[in-house]
């Protein structure tokens, strides 16, 4: 039973001082069978009270204001988590796409989660179904050569996407980091009414040559009765089985943004998020990530108000 410990760092500078600001976080390890919290703790510069809640998804979810001008909001957590890895979690079995349409008629939420987003070139979902000849085939194996795929058809290069970037831009680029790997396989099982969530957290691989570490991790997992919810990673073609820490879980990124929050001011603001991941062995990865935000124009007299989701993911 492996265990990390995980120090995540984000720090907003300003140039100029702003006021007002609120946020809401998703940095709450969640706990469940293959997944226990040890310690946990949130510092967030001020002090604010922070109000905890859960999310339609089953997310803890907090959020907090800080209402004094400042030029600065760091936001440290701290945690401990110890995940457990599994002999086999391929699932085993002869399940079809067709077999879940009566299981989860009823469920609002499943059938939420194997509607697929309405995109432009949906054509090219269809396209990478039919290439990949996936009709007929169980969900397991749906699962594995859609993960197969997009690992070895799209290229893994930071920068060139944000958390803006569309489903249709990632399919004409065929390039990104893990949150459009993960949302281009989300609309692929979506559109064969599998029902698919969005996951984020961490990725802890301790100098396996695993794709991700060093910031937060995405990935996604698939239904799969009776077994449940099954990880699967299209940025490292891995099932998710110990290595990965789960923070939280919806239909896409929007639903899991670590930080995401409003302030009050003109003001240009640059945005660094430290990630280190220490492992049993005694081996510390550590990283620093300098996400380039938009500002507010230099000749902007009025205050204005702007949303910023942190694009921490790598």
């Amino acid at each position: 039973m492996p265990v990390f410990k995980i120090h995540h760092i984000t720090q907003y500078e300003y140039d100029r001082p702003v006021k007002e600001s609120v946020s809401q976080l998703r940095v709450y390890p969640i706990a469940n069978s293959l997944q226990q919290v040890n310690a946990f703790d949130l510092q967030i510069t001020g002090e604010p009270n922070v109000a905890v809640h859960t999310d339609f998804y089953g997310n803890t979810v907090g959020d907090f204001s800080v209402l004094q001008a400042h030029q600065k909001l760091t936001i440290d957590s701290r945690l401990t988590v110890e995940t457990t890895e599994l002999a086999d979690v391929e699932p085993k079995g002869e399940l079809f796409p067709h077999d879940l349409k009566e299981l989860i008629s009823g469920d609002i939420s499943l059938l939420r989660l194997a509607e697929p987003e309405r995109i432009k070139e949906q054509w090219m979902i269809e396209e990478i179904i039919d290439h990949l000849q996936l009709k007929g085939k169980t969900i397991t194996e749906i699962a594995w050569d859609c993960n197969t795929f997009i690992y070895l058809q799209f290229k893994y290069v930071k920068g060139i996407t944000t958390v803006g970037t569309t489903v249709d831009e990632i399919l004409h680029h065929r390039s990104g980091v893990c949150q459009d790997f993960a949302h281009v396989m989300l609309q692929i099982l979506r559109t064969l009414g599998i029902p698919a969530r969005y996951v984020s957290g961490y990725i802890c691989p301790n100098k396996s040559g695993l794709r991700g570490e060093g910031a937060t991790h995405a990935w996604v997992e698939f239904y799969y009765p009776p077994q449940g919810w099954v990880g699967i990673d299209p940025t490292n073609n891995v099932w998710v089985n110990g290595y990965h820490v789960v923070l939280a879980t919806g239909r896409d990124f929007n639903d899991c943004t670590p930080v995401k929050g409003t302030f009050k001011g003109v003001a240009r603001q640059n945005l660094s998020v430290y990630v280190s991941v220490g492992y049993e062995d005694g081996h510390v990865f550590e990283e620093v990530n300098q996400v380039k935000l938009e500002g507010a124009p230099e000749d902007e007299l009025e205050p204005w108000q702007s949303d910023w989701m942190q694009a921490q993911q790598q």
